[in-house]
């Protein structure tokens, strides 16, 4: 894990979250030589739907139905 200042941390911001996100190695920032948070990278959410929490939606869900699923429900009106 690297350290880095406060200083430096505000300085190149968008640098530290892009080598971040790219290594997967956090980075640890201090002020006055004390640490005092640490970024990390995001790990992915799967999808919930409403308050079902045990329900997970698949990254499918958003994709058009197979021509097979549509026309099981008829032909639209």
């Amino acid at each position: 894990m690297r350290t880095i200042t406060s200083t430096e941390a505000k300085t190149r911001l968008n640098a530290i979250l892009a080598e971040v996100e790219q290594t997967g190695i956090s980075v640890t920032i201090t002020n006055h030589g004390r640490p005092v948070a640490v970024l990390t990278p995001a790990q992915p959410r799967p999808r919930v739907f409403g308050h079902l929490r045990g329900l997970v939606v698949p990254e499918s869900f958003d994709e058009p139905l197979p021509a097979s699923e549509l026309a099981a429900w008829g032909s639209p009106a």
